[in-house]
């Protein structure tokens, strides 16, 4: 299984552009790395291990296979200290989508967002792991690395639902337990919960970097609407009847705030945000965390 069925080949293409770099790793200007152990593409011979689909060819060893009639890959140590956890927000908020275009939620968009992720951490020899979160509590994938890895996290969020709300902190407490110092978490929500927004807080204080992307409707950024209707809260129940053009200035008014407010309090928890609207390029949040520290640059809009 690849990354095909989640993303347009545009996306892809771009995504060769893009690593996925700690802060910590990141100097004055353009990138640094730490030394570690793992074993990736490199130049220090360290094993040798059964051929996977989706490896290169240029890493099999041929001379062996000359001698046993199999297929193995040679792994070399190599500079990466990355893990990365993809936290994908569930809650049932998170189905909400555009009367324009109801066939892409936000949920979409964070399956699409995570896919991308792993694509990046898979052509880097990184480990990555999985972890949805929603009324029913959190479903985990343990990080690793590889072709193997990459299709059953793939699996899991094309087999992943909308509901509920926010479970309780001891529901969430093996992912707490399997984050390790260092790692990189990105969060994909829509940051109307704010036990969400929590979660990164808690998670920035225990020394992991995080990053959050929030993911927001093109209605809820333009409030297009026109005439009476009615707006239902989801999650909550809650029910608001009005005419949308006269409602409109208040709303974007209360809503601007609100997003001001999460991006502070997220500043200040030291978590990088940025927000990606349901008509724009998938891989746009990436570029605005990723890109722009490889440029030296800030990056959270």
């Amino acid at each position: 299984m690849a990354t095909h069925g989640f993303l347009p080949a545009d996306v892809r293409a771009r995504l060769r552009q893009l690593a996925l770099v700690p802060r910590s790793a990141i100097g004055d200007r353009g990138f640094g790395q730490h030394a570690s152990r793992s074993r990736g593409a490199g130049l220090e011979f360290a094993q040798y291990r059964a051929y996977e689909p989706g490896d290169e060819l240029r890493q099999v060893d041929w001379k062996l296979y000359a001698r046993s009639d199999r297929y193995f890959v040679r792994e070399a140590e190599r500079d990466s200290p990355l893990t990365a956890w993809i936290v994908v927000d569930a809650s049932a908020s998170m189905a909400q989508a555009d009367g324009a275009r109801p066939g892409w939620s936000r949920l979409d968009a964070a399956r699409g967002l995570a896919a991308a992720t792993i694509d990046i951490a898979l052509r880097q020899g990184d480990r990555f792991g999985l972890a949805a979160i929603n009324g029913d509590g959190l479903a985990l994938h343990t990080a690793a690395a590889g072709p193997r890895h990459r299709d059953r996290c793939l699996l899991a969020l094309g087999a992943l639902r909308t509901g509920g709300g926010w479970p309780s902190d001891a529901a969430l407490a093996p992912l707490y337990e399997r984050v390790a110092p260092r790692d990189l978490v990105l969060l994909l929500t829509d940051g109307f919960d704010a036990a969400a927004l929590r979660l990164a807080e808690r998670l920035a204080a225990a020394r992991r970097e995080v990053l959050v992307i929030r993911v927001l409707t093109v209605e809820e950024r333009d409030f297009p609407f026109e005439g009476g209707h009615l707006f239902r809260d989801v999650e909550g129940g809650a029910e608001l009847r009005g005419d949308g053009a006269a409602m409109r200035a208040g709303f974007l008014e209360r809503f601007g705030a609100a997003r001001r407010e999460q991006s502070a309090y997220l500043a200040a928890a030291g978590v990088r945000q940025v927000e990606y609207v349901l008509d724009e390029a998938l891989d746009l949040p990436l570029r605005r965390l990723f890109a722009d520290d490889a440029r030296g640059g800030a990056a959270g809009r």
